[in-house]
């Protein structure tokens, strides 16, 4: 155990570090890493719209205009920022990777500047050869097109590869009723619709289908589909506000002579309103519902600081109230931004689900506003229960949608989604029908969990990675989510759960941290995995060893119940003085590429490592011998939730 003045010292310094990055609403708006991919596909866009008639690219003249800067500009940074391998990687921490890597090559040819770079693209090219060139990318993604054909797309608009190269995508299939969609076997993710519009027009303008029917069809549905991508755009210009896929759009449809068409223009008023001073462009706009409701689970609501501030009124609005012309989603949920490209999902929703419900403990909170937050919590849960897979997990936004991988449900999403409704339950739930449907839901949920367990006893989360681990994935934070869930709802002693310990204690790096690469453990997946541990800890220390076991245990075909309790505890604390030695050291702030976008897209997020470290650092600080300032009660043991 650490001495409790230091770790009360230290939380005290992260929590006020988080406090300060607050904006006047009182919420967290974060920063996400800048990002290669995402300025490659900015400059190609601008620099395609920018084109004249003749399809040749416009002579620079001796007064540049707006976009012509952007695109210089874009090419400066990406200049300065190759890799010495020859390759690009998603963000200035992130390895190279043959999607990047060609996608910058294809930037550079399409703004005019190849011949002034010939060598950095010549490192490029030999990069992209070592990595299997054309070959090697679809071996990336696999049956995914979701990414795969919008790249070989801008390397086709580049000259860069023959039009033969791009598999048609069925844009066609658009017109039909959005209901249909997961019915109808597409080829892209449901999040990418805009892409399969307007990189399948693409497709058919430069290289038109041999089959006279198909071409026909395809010929008759070019302005059905374009008003269907019309309906799905934001009011902000940008398909989920999110610049590589609101880039491909723009690009694929000025390469068919549309250029002044109204999708066009709004794309490009986004592009040129998310660039960076440095001239780069990040992944997204932001993520600032979900950092406001991981700051507010991390603090409490009941920290004065929030508690006094409009941050609830802000969140409440931030839920989606019609249906969502982007998925087709019912109200209800809420997405990872207030802004208009936003869409909602089933991890953003059991955040702000969770975050409302730490508010009912705010002793100023007045009627009024309590049934505000329990009129939202009601709709907000009734949207996560329709989202339920028929596997028992939850996916990110469609209900159905399981062919393709960032459609499936996900052991994160699924932990997360059961976190809120256990938190809601006894406060919504009325009527034996409504109370039968909830248990239904969990106890299906916790099936779906222990099926996905993997054989060592982690879980794979479906949108958060790490880009030294062979298949590119995060054990740890998916292990650390999943144990969350279990925490809450009095799971600790069913044998998935204690597997699960075992494993993401065993998974503990010599210094105390977990995950991160070659150059030491990560300040997130450290502060993720030492909560969880905490959490378990709580209830070791209420019940020693004697856990409870859990009617569903037998599911996954064991009632072993591996030992470790005892390693698991010393595991947690040891996290903890690696999270405290962060803290004193000014460390807690470090960033590490542990997020994922779209398909294989890595990011970072500049709050993350801070509001895990307040997340874990109270935990702590509620188990030590110090007070347990603002320390939320789901880390309390309870069996309230069992089912």
């Amino acid at each position: 155990m650490i001495d409790p003045a230091r770790l009360l010292e230290a939380y005290e310094r992260a929590r006020r570090d988080l406090l300060a990055e607050r904006n006047p609403p009182g919420c967290w708006t974060g920063k996400l890493s800048t990002s290669a991919l995402s300025t490659a596909t900015a400059v190609s866009a601008l620099a395609v719209a920018a084109r004249s008639a003749d399809g040749t690219v416009t002579t620079r003249p001796a007064s540049e205009s707006p976009a012509e800067r952007l695109v210089r500009g874009g090419v400066r940074w990406l200049v300065e920022n190759q890799n010495q391998d020859g390759g690009w990687g998603d963000t200035p921490r992130s390895y190279s990777n043959i999607a990047t890597t060609m996608l910058v090559q294809a930037a550079l040819h399409l703004a005019g500047e190849a011949a002034q770079h010939a060598k950095l693209l010549e490192r490029a090219a030999r990069y992209v050869e070592r990595q299997g060139g054309v070959a090697g990318l679809r071996r990336r993604y696999g049956r995914d097109k979701t990414f795969a054909v919008p790249i070989l797309t801008n390397a086709a608009l580049a000259g860069l590869v023959p039009w033969s190269e791009v598999a048609a995508l069925p844009f066609e299939l658009a017109c039909v009723p959005q209901s249909w969609y997961r019915f109808l076997q597409l080829p892209v993710v449901s999040y990418a619709i805009p892409a399969l519009v307007a990189v399948g027009q693409a497709g058919y303008c430069h290289r038109r289908p041999g089959n006279p029917l198909l071409r026909a069809l395809r010929a008759r549905a070019v302005e059905p589909s374009l008003r269907v991508l019309r309906r799905m755009q934001p009011a902000s210009g940008g398909y989920l506000e999110a610049i590589p896929l609101t880039s491909f759009v723009v690009m694929s449809l000025a390469s068919t002579g549309r250029a002044a068409h109204p999708v066009v223009q709004s794309g490009l008023s986004f592009i040129e309103q998310s660039v960076r001073e440095d001239g780069s462009w990040p992944i997204d706009t932001n993520l600032a519902t979900w950092n406001t409701t991981l700051a507010i689970n991390a603090l409490g609501a009941t920290d004065p600081a929030i508690a006094q501030s409009d941050c609830l009124t802000w969140l409440l609005s931030c839920q989606h109230a019609e249906r969502h012309p982007f998925t087709g989603a019912e109200p209800g949920g809420w997405g990872w931004s207030d802004l208009s490209g936003a869409v909602p999902d089933a991890d953003d929703t059991p955040g702000a689900l969770l975050a409302l419900h730490s508010w009912l403990n705010v002793p100023e909170l007045d009627d009024a506003d309590q049934q505000r937050i329990d009129e939202a919590a009601r709709l907000g849960c009734q949207w996560l229960l329709g989202l339920q897979n028929r596997d028992g997990g939850w996916p990110t936004f469609c209900r159905g949608w399981g062919k393709l991988p960032f459609d499936r449900s996900g052991a994160d999403l699924t932990a997360h989604a059961l976190r809120a409704l256990a938190a809601w339950r006894e406060r919504l739930v009325q009527t034996p029908a409504e109370r039968r449907r909830w248990q239904r839901a969990i106890e299906r949920g916790l099936a779906y969990l222990i099926r996905v367990q993997q054989p060592d006893g982690s879980w794979i989360p479906l949108w958060f990675g790490n880009q030294d681990h062979p298949l590119e994935e995060n054990p740890v934070y998916g292990t650390a989510k999943v144990l969350l869930a279990c925490r809450d709802l009095g799971w600790t002693g069913t044998p998935a759960a204690r597997r699960g310990s075992a494993w993401l204690a065993a998974a503990q790096r010599a210094d105390g941290g977990w995950g991160g690469g070659p150059a030491g453990a990560s300040v997130e997946e450290t502060a993720l995995a030492t909560e969880a541990l905490l959490g378990l800890s709580a209830w070791s220390a209420a019940g020693g060893d004697r856990f409870q076991t859990h009617p569903m245990e037998d599911l996954d075909g064991s009632r072993t119940r591996p030992q470790g309790g005892a390693d698991c505890r010393a595991a947690a604390w040891r996290g903890v003085g690696w999270l405290v030695e962060a803290v004193e050291g000014g460390r807690h702030q470090e960033t590490w590429p542990i997020g994922f976008y779209f398909a294989k897209l890595w990011y970072y997020e500049e709050l993350y490592p801070l509001t895990f470290t307040v997340a874990a650092l109270a935990a702590a600080v509620g188990q030590s011998d110090g007070p347990a300032q603002n320390q939320p009660a789901s880390t309390t043991p309870t069996n309230r939730y069992r089912v």
